[in-house]
């Protein structure tokens, strides 16, 4: 008989309704053989008894359903974020709280560049923090007129430049690209606003910032941090499947001491122009999946950010009156693209933070289905942050899946709440409980980098809806932490088409783990999200937490 191994602890969360908690685990080749308590000893032989973990608390390895690779490799870039984090070694980065304090660090950085032509680039800045100032290119040129310095913001979805890069990436007053912001006399100020707006700059320095995240260190970066809250299974969404790209994660997820499952989805077209080009593609990445590396499905995106004011809202749009966002894609390439990549049989991940966002991309759903009928689809809309008790019910009735992206009551609940969409929608924002309601299938992610990878934290989130400035957004929107932990396990694993593999321990599944000091069913909601993370075990190996 092979190597059978019976895991005992505190507790197992198995996430499993008909038998929700157990005591002992067997595992055979990676997988789970049997669920339950001392009985399951029976009939196993000769099994070899593990009690390292007879103190803690186990439940399936934790599922972060919307993430990006560059969460690793990006802190080789300067941290410019209003609130404190830690990078992937465990250096604490103390946030920023002045525009001044920003060009501070910049300033400080960019006196260590050895090479003068080098760029300075930098990461997490938000405006939105900083009431009506905005930043422009004068105070960027303040740290240097001679280099290019880049300072991408927290949603990248907009970004501002000095004068060197305007230069460099050939913007000017006769540029004619929407999401261009300006002085009055029609001078670009240095905010790019948007993927378009954005590209020039990208296009220059070459898209380092993007792909960043798809090297070794970064791939690794990556796990690591990861592995430290929990984490077993991560998606990178808005891959481009380039292949030297596919190869280095076919290499590295294919080590033993690799502690993560990668699923990367491609970024999807923005065009019908290049569909055929993309599903073939897709397609073939596809065909490369392994038990540690899925491919398959796409993203569209489909409009920006609310706090970039760049995301499309429906009537009575801003609180504080700001023009409408950004199409990312136009209403019409979206009914096309949606409609020919549902037909190939293809999921899609959909990008949609205002509510005018969702409308469309339902609309388009609907449409495909009803030219293609196809059970099981298991469309995803992601942040999906301002959709209303409508909304939750068409995509029920259409059985699409919400990911919403419930860390923004924390990070930006207060903003939202004064500036972006007051008190009525901010209350209703990220609707976990509506969600729940409606029966529509629920996952909560982070956006990593956007906010930092934290399943528990973002649990806590959904469980307790408080922003950073205490306040409750929400109340009758909050959810028990028992489907809190649900949305980040096995409804997270059920939104990528993964509900048979992972999310829950049960016989067959893969025997991945996340190993707690605690346990979250038991202590104080408040404390949820402080939960110590002991390690992970993916396929049966075990991993300790790094420090």
């Amino acid at each position: 008989m092979r190597d059978i191994t019976v895991f005992r602890a505190r507790k197992f969360i198995t996430m499993d309704p008909v038998r929700p908690a157990a005591t002992h685990v067997a595992v055979r080749d990676g997988r789970i053989l049997a669920v339950g308590g001392d009985e399951i000893w029976q009939g196993l032989g000769a099994a070899r008894a593990d009690d390292r973990y007879a103190d803690a608390v186990l439940m399936p390895g934790l599922v972060e359903a919307h993430s990006h690779l560059m969460e690793g490799a990006l802190w080789k870039f300067v941290y410019a974020g209003y609130y404190d984090r830690r990078d992937p070694e465990g250096r604490l980065w103390t946030g920023l709280k002045s525009v001044d304090g920003i060009v501070e660090r910049l300033a400080e950085m960019e006196r260590t560049l050895a090479d003068p032509d080098a760029p300075l680039l930098a990461w997490g800045f938000d405006p939105v923090y900083f009431g009506e100032q905005r930043m422009t290119a004068r105070e960027l040129d303040a740290v240097s007129e001679r280099r290019p310095i880049v300072l991408l913001h927290a949603s990248f979805h907009l970004m501002n430049v000095n004068s060197a890069m305007l230069r460099k990436a050939g913007i000017t007053r006769q540029t004619d690209i929407e999401g261009i912001a300006r002085h009055a006399d029609g001078e670009p100020n240095g905010e790019l606003q948007g993927f378009a707006a954005m590209f020039p700059v990208n296009r220059a320095i070459g898209n380092v910032m993007r792909t960043v995240g798809v090297t070794e260190e970064g791939v690794w970066r990556f796990a690591r941090v990861a592995q430290r809250t929990g984490v077993t299974t991560a998606t990178d969404l808005v891959n481009n499947l380039a292949e030297p790209g596919v190869r280095l994660l076919e290499d590295v997820t294919s080590r033993e001491d690799y502690p993560l499952r990668i699923v990367p989805i491609y970024r999807g077209p923005q065009a019908l122009a290049t569909i055929e080009q993309d599903l073939g593609l897709a397609a073939l990445a596809a065909a490369r999946s392994t038990d540690k590396l899925r491919f398959g499905a796409m993203k569209l995106t489909l409009d920006g950010s609310i706090t970039g004011y760049t995301a499309r809202l429906r009537w009575p749009g801003y609180h504080n009156g700001k023009p409408n966002g950004i199409w990312i894609m136009s209403p019409t390439e979206v009914h096309g693209v949606v409609a020919r990549i549902h037909g190939a049989g293809v999921q899609l991940h959909i990008h949609t933070n205002g509510d005018e966002a969702t409308g469309l991309a339902l609309d388009a759903i609907e449409a495909a289905l009803e030219k293609h009928p196809r059970p099981d689809h298991r469309h995803t809309l992601h942040h999906c942050q301002t959709a209303d008790a409508a909304q939750f019910r068409r995509m029920a009735r259409l059985g699409v899946c919400a990911n919403l992206f419930v860390n923004h009551i924390y990070y930006w609940g207060d903003v939202h709440y004064a500036q972006t969409l007051g008190p009525s929608r901010a209350n209703r924002m990220n609707a976990c409980g509506t969600a729940r309601l409606h029966g529509v299938p629920l996952a909560i992610h982070s956006d990593a980098p956007v906010t930092p990878i934290g399943p528990l934290f973002t649990a806590w989130c959904a469980a307790v809806r408080r922003t950073a400035g205490g306040r409750v957004l929400g109340e009758g929107e909050r959810i028990t932490v028992a489907d809190a932990l649900h949305a980040v396990t096995l409804g997270a694993a059920y939104t990528l088409a993964m509900d048979g593999e992972i999310g829950s321990i049960e016989v067959g599944k893969r025997a991945d783990f996340c190993v707690l000091a605690d346990d979250p069913l038991a202590v104080p909601v408040e404390d949820l999200k402080d939960v110590p993370v002991l390690g992970t075990m993916l396929g049966g190996r075990a991993f300790d937490a790094a420090q």
